[in-house]
C-alpha cells in the first residue's frame, strides 16, 4: 500500500510550493497554486500551477498532463481544491472525474465562494487530508489576507548602500543598484497591478513607472501619492498619461483648493482621487481593481505605510560599495537590525548586489 504519511507527502508539497510561484504576475487577483501529481505506487507523474486568471487551475493543467496515470493516484495541492462553478470549474469535481484516489492540501480555502472542495471529495469517498506547510502557505498569504482584509498586497522596494544610503551625493550617478538588479525591478513591475510612488521621487528621479526591457505579464496602473496636487506638466509622468494608465492621490484640501489643477490633470489624462492619507490610498487602488501594489518611493513614503500596516514583502538590493554622508533624507527605511527582525523569504544576488525579499507579519 502507497505510504502516505505526512512525512512521505510533505517534500512533494514543498514542491507544489516552488512552482506555484511562477504563476506570480498571471494569476493575480486568484491565488498562486501548484499541484503535484503522483501515481498509484506513490511516484511523480506531473505538476501543474495556476498561470492566469482565468485560465486552468493547476490542479486542472496537473490532471491533464497525468491523464490516465492519476487514476488511484495523489494529488498533492497548495491551496485547498475549489468547489464551485467561477470561469472555469471546481477542481473538486476534476480530481473525482480523474480518479484521484487521495489528496493532500497546504491550506484551508477561506474564500466562501470557493470553499468546501476537501468536504466534496470526502463525501465522496476520497480522503483528503490538511498538510500544513510554510511554503505552501508563503506562496497562498498573499490571496489569503487580500480575501480577510480587502485590501491590495503592497510590496515595497528600495536599493540600498553598504552603508544604508538610498541616495547618492550631489554629482554623483543616481543608480545606487546594478543594472541586473534594476532589470530584475523591471521584471516585477511587470508582474503587478500598481506601482506607486510619491513626489519626493518624481521630483528628483522623474520615473516613468512603467516597465521596460522585459516580457510583461501585465501592465501596471502608475500612482503617485501628491498631497499638495503640486505635480508639475514637466513631469514625465504626466507627459506620457495618455500612453499609461496613471491615478494621482492627493488630500481633500488641495482638491478643494485646485479644482482648475485636477481638471488640468484630467486633461491631459490622468485621474485624480481625494484621499486622507496615503493608506487610504492603497485602498482606493485596491477600490480600482489592483491586487498587487509596488510601492518604489522614498524612505518617507514607505515608512509612513510600513507604520500604517500596509507593508506585506519587501525587496531590498544591497550594493556593495558605501557612499557616506548624502543628506538628511538618504539614510534607508528599515535598519539592519530591522531588516534581522524579518522572515526572509529568498535571498540571491544581482550583478554584485546582494538581494533579499523579507516578508512582515500581518
Amino acid at each position: 500500500m502507497t505510504d502516505r504519511s505526512p512525512e512521505r507527502l510533505l517534500p512533494w508539497m514543498h514542491r507544489a510550493a516552488r512552482i506555484a510561484w511562477r504563476g506570480h504576475g498571471g494569476a493575480e487577483p486568484n491565488p498562486m497554486v501548484g499541484c503535484v501529481i503522483l501515481d498509484s505506487a506513490g511516484r511523480f507523474v506531473s505538476e501543474g500551477h495556476h498561470r492566469r486568471c482565468g485560465g486552468p487551475h493547476a490542479e486542472v493543467e496537473a490532471l491533464a498532463r497525468a491523464a490516465d496515470r492519476a487514476r488511484g493516484g495523489t494529488a498533492i495541492v497548495t491551496l485547498e481544491p475549489c468547489n464551485h462553478h467561477g470561469r472555469t470549474g471546481p477542481c473538486s469535481q476534476a480530481l473525482l472525474r480523474a480518479g484521484v484516489s487521495f489528496v493532500a492540501y497546504g491550506c484551508p480555502d477561506p474564500n466562501p465562494k470557493a470553499a468546501g472542495g476537501a468536504e466534496t471529495l470526502r463525501a465522496a469517498g476520497v480522503p483528503s487530508m490538511h498538510l500544513p506547510c510554510p511554503e505552501a502557505e508563503d506562496v497562498t498569504e498573499p490571496f489569503l489576507r487580500r480575501v480577510r482584509t480587502g485590501r491590495p498586497w503592497v510590496v515595497a522596494k528600495y536599493a540600498q548602500s553598504a552603508d544604508f544610503r538610498v541616495a547618492t551625493r550631489p554629482g554623483e550617478p543616481r543608480w545606487i543598484s546594478s543594472a541586473a538588479s534594476r532589470l530584475m525591478v523591471h521584471r516585477e513591475r511587470g508582474r503587478v497591478d500598481a506601482v506607486l510612488t510619491g513626489m519626493g521621487t518624481v521630483l528628483t528621479d522623474d520615473p516613468m513607472l512603467n516597465p521596460r526591457g522585459v516580457s510583461t505579464r501585465r501592465m501596471p496602473l502608475r500612482a503617485i501619492w501628491d498631497p499638495r496636487l503640486s505635480i508639475g506638466d514637466d513631469r514625465a509622468i504626466v507627459r506620457t498619461a495618455r500612453e499609461h494608465r496613471t491615478v494621482v492621490g492627493c488630500e481633500p484640501d488641495a482638491l478643494a483648493r485646485q479644482p482648475h489643477r485636477a481638471a488640468q490633470l484630467a486633461e491631459a489624462g490622468l485621474e485624480v482621487v481625494a484621499c486622507d492619507s496615503p493608506a487610504a490610498f492603497v485602498h482606493a487602488l485596491g477600490e480600482r481593481g489592483c491586487a498587487t501594489v509596488l510601492v518604489e518611493a522614498g524612505p518617507g513614503l514607505v515608512r509612513t505605510l510600513h507604520d500604517a500596516r500596509l507593508i506585506d514583502d519587501l525587496w531590498v538590493f544591497t550594493a556593495p560599495h558605501e557612499i557616506g554622508e548624502a543628506g538628511p533624507r538618504s539614510m534607508a527605511p528599515f535598519t539592519a537590525a530591522q531588516l534581522a527582525s524579518l522572515r526572509t523569504l529568498w535571498r540571491g544576488a544581482r550583478g554584485g548586489d546582494r538581494v533579499e525579499l523579507y516578508r512582515l507579519p500581518a
